[in-house]
């Protein structure tokens, strides 16, 4: 696993700094993943149900329509989506897509290192957010364990504001509907995997929350009383 730069390119060796003001951080409410509060941005999934992945046609650029029955065809992907707490941060593999994240830190990012001990194990500080427009992704968990999910409804005039934390306890994964904002999904065990499947075209739209807003969303990960 490589610490790349993530969706919006930044160098996550060199974030801006909460202790020293150079960031701001955003409060994200947290509510229990119900299918009612879920409606708009996705739905639940019991491990071994029968789910799928919602695929977008391919869109219409001009007067022209897409032949009906075509524009989706590329299907979709599948793989083990594992996370992993190292120190102050939070690592993700995408074996789908063969993707590497850092996801999140637990303290100021500036400060927080895979040999950090976490100011803030309760919570996670995240940087940015993207959705998919060419189809949803199914995350199931591999362990009963619980989880959080960081979500905003589709629109690309978003703002931290916009974001809702989902305590799910591990009974259900979730089927997160294409446009849907989201990041990979956050454990609140050291280490989870979840059974993971998308579209193939794995598109991404992203926003950066320390680019355009200034700071850091600040996830919340106890368990719901």
């Amino acid at each position: 696993m490589r610490e790349l730069a993530n969706q919006t390119g930044h160098d996550l060796e060199a974030m801006p700094s909460t202790r020293r003001g150079e960031a701001k951080v955003f409060e994200v409410p947290l509510r229990a993943a119900t299918p009612a509060a879920l409606r708009g941005f996705g739905r639940l999934v019991a491990p071994g149900e029968p789910a799928a992945v919602t695929i977008v046609r391919w869109p219409q650029h001009g007067r022209r329509p897409v032949v009906a029955g075509t524009g989706v065809g590329g299907g979709t992907v599948r793989g083990r989506f594992a996370m992993e707490r190292r120190g102050g941060r939070l690592y993700a593999s995408n074996h789908a897509v063969r993707r590497h994240y850092i996801t999140g830190w637990f303290g100021d990012p500036a400060e927080m290192g895979p040999d950090s001990v976490p100011e803030h194990p309760d919570a996670i500080l995240t940087h940015e957010a993207n959705y998919h427009p060419d189809g949803g992704q199914l995350f199931v968990p591999m362990q009963p364990l619980p989880f959080v999910a960081l979500l905003a409804p589709p629109g690309d005039d978003v703002t931290p504001a916009s974001f809702v934390a989902f305590h799910f306890d591990g009974t259900h994964g979730i089927h997160i509907d294409p446009g849907v904002w989201h990041e990979p999904l956050f454990p609140l065990a050291p280490r989870m995997s979840f059974d993971d499947e998308q579209g193939a075209v794995h598109a991404c739209v992203s926003v950066d929350f320390v680019g355009e807003f200034g700071g850091y969303l600040r996830v919340p990960l106890g368990n719901l009383c």
